[in-house]
C-alpha cells in the first residue's frame, strides 16, 4: 500500500461498485425495520425504537385502529302541507262579532244597539246578509238596499268614506261581494245576494220563485243568487256558513230566530231558515255556539218597548240614513221614521235570546 493508498477514504478505496453495495444493503434493513414497525411485530429484545402517535380524544387506547361503521343518515320526516286559510278569513286586533240576516235593514231594526255597542268598543263587525232582499225588483233595488246599508255602517263607526269591493268564493262554494270601508279594517259587509223570499213565502216571478225555505225544505235543490252568480245547493250553504265561522272565530254570532222556537211564530219566513241555518251549521262549532245571540224579529212589536233616549235616538238615525235608499220606508226624520208603521215599533225594541230561551215547541 502506497502513502497515497493510505491518504484516500474507504469508499473511494473500495471502489464505486462496493459503494453501491453498501448503500443497497443499508436501504434493504432500513425498509425492514419501517416494516416491522408499522406491522407491530419488533422481535423481542429490540434496541430499535419507534414513537408511536398519540391517541385522539375519541380514539380507544388500542395497539391496533380499527375503523367504525358509518351510520346511514336520517331521511327527512315528511311534513303535511300547511293548509291555506279560508278566503272568509279576515284579522282582527279584537274580538269579532259575526251578523247573519236574511235582507239588508234586518241587522240595524232588530240587533242594534248590540252593533254599533260593538263597534264603540273596538270590536270587529263581520256583517252577511244570505238574500238580496230585492222583492222582486231586481238588482237594482237591491243595490240601493246595500248603499243603505254602507251608510248606516258609516254612522254607526263613526266615519264615511270610499268602500272597497271584492267578490269572495268561499271554499264551500258560496260567493259573496265583500264591501270593506277603507283605512277600517274593523268592519266588513258581505251580500250573497240569493233571491228574496217574500213574506208569502212563494217568492218572486223575477226569480222563478226559488226561496230559501225551499231549499232547506228540499222544494228545490239549489238556489241562484240574483247578480249571476254560482247556484248553491243547502249542504254548501251550511259549509259556507260553518266555514265563516272557523275563518273569523267570533265571540258572538247575532242572527234571527230559527224555526221551531215560539218566537218564530209571525216571523218573516226568511228570518227564520237563515236562523235555522246559524243554528244548524255555526251551532255545531264548540267554539262559537255558546256565543250565538238569536233577536226576535216581526213577534218583538207584541212585547214591551226596551229602547228609549240617546240610544234609540242613535239608532233611529242610523236606520233613517239606511232608510234614504229605500224607497218602500223611506222617511225624512226621527218622528217620521219612528210612525212608520210596523218599523216604528220594531226600532223602539231589541230582543236577544239564547239557545235556552228560544221555548222550542
Amino acid at each position: 500500500m502506497t502513502r497515497a493508498d493510505r491518504r484516500t477514504p474507504l469508499p473511494a478505496r473500495l471502489g464505486a461498485g462496493a459503494l453501491i453495495a453498501v448503500l443497497a444493503s443499508l436501504l434493504v434493513v432500513g425498509g425492514s425495520i419501517v416494516a416491522a414497525a408499522a406491522l407491530g411485530i419488533w422481535p423481542t429484545g429490540a434496541t430499535a425504537s419507534v414513537a408511536a402517535p398519540s391517541p385522539s380524544p375519541t380514539d380507544p387506547v388500542s395497539p391496533r385502529r380499527t375503523s367504525s361503521p358509518v351510520a346511514s343518515p336520517t331521511p327527512p320526516t315528511p311534513t303535511a302541507a300547511p293548509t291555506p286559510p279560508s278566503p272568509a278569513a279576515e284579522t282582527c286586533a279584537g274580538d269579532t262579532v259575526l251578523t247573519v240576516w236574511a235582507h239588508p235593514d234586518d241587522d240595524i231594526i232588530f240587533a242594534n244597539p248590540t252593533i254599533s255597542d260593538a263597534l264603540a268598543a273596538g270590536q270587529c263587525v263581520r256583517s252577511l246578509f244570505l238574500t238580496a232582499g230585492d222583492a222582486g225588483r231586481g238588482l237594482g233595488y237591491a243595490r240601493e238596499r246595500e248603499q243603505g246599508i254602507l251608510n248606516a255602517y258609516d254612522h254607526m263607526r263613526g266615519s264615511a268614506g270610499a268602500w272597497d269591493s271584492t267578490l269572495v268564493t268561499l271554499d264551500a262554494g258560496l260567493r259573496v261581494e265583500r264591501r270593506s270601508p277603507q283605512g277600517d279594517p274593523r268592519v266588513s259587509v258581505l251580500f250573497a245576494h240569493l233571491p228574496d223570499g217574500n213574506i208569502t213565502d212563494g217568492g218572486f216571478d223575477a226569480t222563478g220563485h226559488q226561496t230559501l225555505s225551499k231549499l232547506l225544505d228540499g222544494g228545490i235543490g239549489t238556489i241562484s243568487p240574483i247578480d249571476g252568480g254560482p247556484a248553491v245547493d243547502r249542504p254548501h250553504l251550511s259549509a259556507a256558513l260553518a266555514e265563516l265561522a272557523a275563518a273569523l272565530r267570533p265571540a258572538r254570532t247575532l242572527t234571527h230566530v230559527p224555526r221551531g222556537s215560539a218566537y218564530a211564530s209571525g216571523d218573516h219566513p226568511d228570518h227564520s231558515v237563515v236562523g235555522t241555518l246559524v243554528r244548524d251549521s255555526i251551532g255545531r262549532d264548540a267554539a262559537a255556539a255558546p256565543g250565538i245571540l238569536y233577536f226576535i224579529g216581526y213577534p218583538s212589536q207584541d212585547l214591551p218597548r226596551t229602547l228609549d233616549g240617546a240610544i234609540l235616538d242613535a239608532k233611529v238615525e242610523t236606520y233613517r240614513l239606511y232608510a234614504q235608499h229605500d224607497d218602500v220606508v223611506r222617511c225624512a226624520d226621527r218622528d217620521a221614521c219612528l210612525k212608520t208603521r210596523r218599523f216604528g215599533e220594531w226600532l223602539r225594541r231589541s230582543y236577544p235570546v239564547t239557545e235556552a230561551d228560544l221555548r222550542f215547541s
